[in-house]
């Protein structure tokens, strides 16, 4: 009777331990999708990422880049100081976007192109995203802002 219930208690801390790593393992790849990393036009142009990895980019619109096409497309480049990637969206930018001030976008590099599905401005004269703020002191460029 004892040895009964001793195998019992192995055999469900067994079933136990393997639905926790098929769990684990099916969250792990469920978030994969969700998860965007971000990287700097240097870190782009340096290790150019797949076509079909989506990553957010961040860094200054650069002066005199940008480009309103036909239609809602919009071309223009994005620097760290260190690099420029060409940038290529198609839809209404926030009010905010303008040159020479920080921006995030999310999206895919094809072709030598960033194709952003998403653009992100900053929201007043002072903000910055940590990530483009951190890339930008990377490559001496970042100024702190005068008060």
């Amino acid at each position: 009777m004892k040895n009964l219930k001793k195998q019992r208690r192995i055999q469900v801390i067994a079933v136990a331990a393997v639905a926790l790593i098929v769990a684990t393992a099916l969250i792990g790849t469920a978030m994969k999708d969700g998860i965007n990393y971000f990287r700097s036009p240097s870190q782009v142009a340096e290790e150019p990422p797949k076509p079909s990895e989506v990553f957010r980019i961040g860094g200054l619109v650069a002066e005199g880049s940008l480009q309103r096409g036909q239609g809602e497309t919009v071309r223009f480049a994005v620097t760290d100081g260190g690099a420029t990637v060409q940038v290529a969206y198609t839809g209404v930018l926030p009010d905010l976007f303008e040159e020479n001030q920080g921006m995030v976008g999310t999206g895919s590099y094809v072709n030598g192109v960033f194709e952003a599905t998403e653009i992100l401005a900053k929201h007043d004269e002072t903000y910055m995203p940590k990530e483009v703020m951190d890339a930008l002191k990377e490559q001496g460029v970042y100024q702190e802002p005068e008060s």
